[in-house]
């Protein structure tokens, strides 16, 4: 009985693999090929490539990447709260709080270390 509860979920997978090989083969044998030199450059503008292909980026746009990240990632953790708010009554308001605070004072850390400052 359980697998039949799967079924439409298997013949989804299925269908939609099915479908998807065969866009990929159709756009291949439909698709326009006309090759040139430019076109095959390594930029498919047509501009010849002008330095290295890999430049080094500052360590800045990790950081700040990171960050949006980890903050973004902590606020989604409110997301249960708020679905359970009445629930939890005194103890989840006090253990949420605890944690903006905490979340805050990470804020405040960054903003002082200067990794929030775009330059």
């Amino acid at each position: 009985m359980l697998v039949v509860q799967y079924l439409p979920i298997a013949i989804l997978a299925l269908l939609s693999t099915a479908l998807t090989i065969f866009v990929v083969f159709a756009s291949t044998l439909l698709g326009p090929r006309r090759p040139t030199a430019k076109k095959l450059a390594p930029y498919e503008s047509g501009m010849s490539p002008i330095g290295p292909a890999v430049r080094r980026l500052p360590v800045k746009f990790y950081l700040v990447a990171v960050l949006f990240i980890l903050f973004d990632v902590e606020i989604i953790f409110l997301l249960p709260y708020a679905v359970v708010i009445r629930q939890l009554g005194v103890y989840g308001l006090i253990v949420v709080g605890l944690f903006l605070i905490v979340l805050t004072v990470g804020l405040l850390y960054e903003w002082k270390k200067g990794g929030l400052e775009w330059e």
